[in-house]
């Protein structure tokens, strides 16, 4: 079946073309009368106006891709939440990608949207290397979120994981804790900040000699290796993750040896996710503004659009701590 055009309309109404384009643009210069007969006409013929042609012809095309680092994380299931409804209230369409941990799978899918002519591009936690997003930053803005870059033109939006730190060292200091475990996030994007800030702030408590680290990955399963190695040697009295999903891996395997939580061991997540939520799992976690980030982020592909030879900007936003069943006073 041939769709019907806006030259089809026209001749329906008995009017040019040129009136026709004017009436789908909301042209002020068009009589009531004139709008109301091509309208009927085009809701008789079927017609919708070809809007990506009419995107290509100003040069935008009103989407704005959405990359995320790896959706079998629930974190991102949170943050696509968050910043598809921010580009939706800007009056964008997001375009989605899921980089699943790869790299090199991540700067396809970055090539991909640049392709499709995207206004601008939102990673959420990108692997893709400092040179690919230098090239794509050239074609189309580019918005880092919770990775910090110091590349030209292109602008970070992290959450501030100095404070994040803070929150929850102050925290389990509060109750009393002192050997508190840090598992990592290894080379996911974050995770040397909020590694670092916890020994930070671990030093601030005066704390240093006691503070440990594990290394790690943002997966439950790096969770379950960590607590497998802690249950073979001295345990703490709290266990602070790099994400809720290491947290789970945790609790999975202090469960299953009998470990109470938090009556033995208290529990840290990050990111607060659904998994936080849970009320098997019941977990103090940091929450990250994912709102503000999103808002923060769209705001700076507008700006990036108007400007684009401006210097890069980096917005940091304060997380806060929500307390749940998994922590407690230690005992001695």
């Amino acid at each position: 079946m041939t769709r019907p055009t806006m030259e089809d309309v026209a001749a329906a109404a008995g009017v040019s073309r040129s009136l026709v384009s004017l009436v789908f643009q909301d042209s002020p210069k068009v009589s009531e009368a004139s709008r109301s007969r091509v309208l009927a006409e085009a809701e008789r013929l079927g017609y919708r106006p070809n809007v990506l042609a009419r995107q290509l012809a100003s040069n935008r095309t009103r989407t704005i891709g959405i990359l995320l680092d790896d959706l079998h994380n629930p974190y991102f299931a949170d943050v696509l939440d968050a910043f598809e409804a921010a580009a939706e209230s800007a009056g964008y369409r997001a375009l989605l990608a899921n980089g699943r941990r790869e790299g090199e799978r991540e700067s396809e899918a970055l090539r991909t949207f640049i392709d499709h002519r995207v206004d601008g591009v939102i990673l959420a936690s990108p692997r893709i290397s400092d040179a690919v997003l230098t090239s794509m930053s050239k074609i189309a803005p580019l918005v880092c979120v919770e990775r910090r870059v110091d590349l030209p033109r292109i602008d970070v939006v992290m959450h501030d994981e100095r404070i994040g730190a803070q929150l929850v060292v102050n925290h389990l200091v509060s109750l009393g804790h002192r050997d508190i475990v840090h598992i990592d996030g290894g080379t996911g994007a974050g995770a040397a900040a909020r590694r670092d800030w916890f020994m930070q702030s671990m030093r601030d408590a005066g704390l240093a000699a006691s503070m440990r680290v594990i290394g790690g990955e943002f997966t439950e399963q790096a969770g379950r290796e960590a607590a497998e190695q802690l249950v073979r040697g001295a345990l703490p009295t709290a266990i602070y993750c790099a994400n809720d999903a290491v947290a789970a891996g945790v609790a999975a395997v202090l469960q299953s040896e009998g470990i109470s939580i938090p009556g033995d061991i208290s529990l840290v997540g990050y990111d607060d996710t659904m998994l936080a939520k849970l009320d098997l799992l019941s977990l103090t976690s940091v929450r990250q503004p994912l709102a503000e980030m999103a808002n923060a982020s769209v705001e700076l592909i507008n700006r990036r659009i108007d400007k684009p030879r401006r210097g890069a900007d980096i917005v940091d936003i304060a997380p806060t701590l929500v307390t749940r069943r998994s922590t407690a006073a230690p005992r001695f």
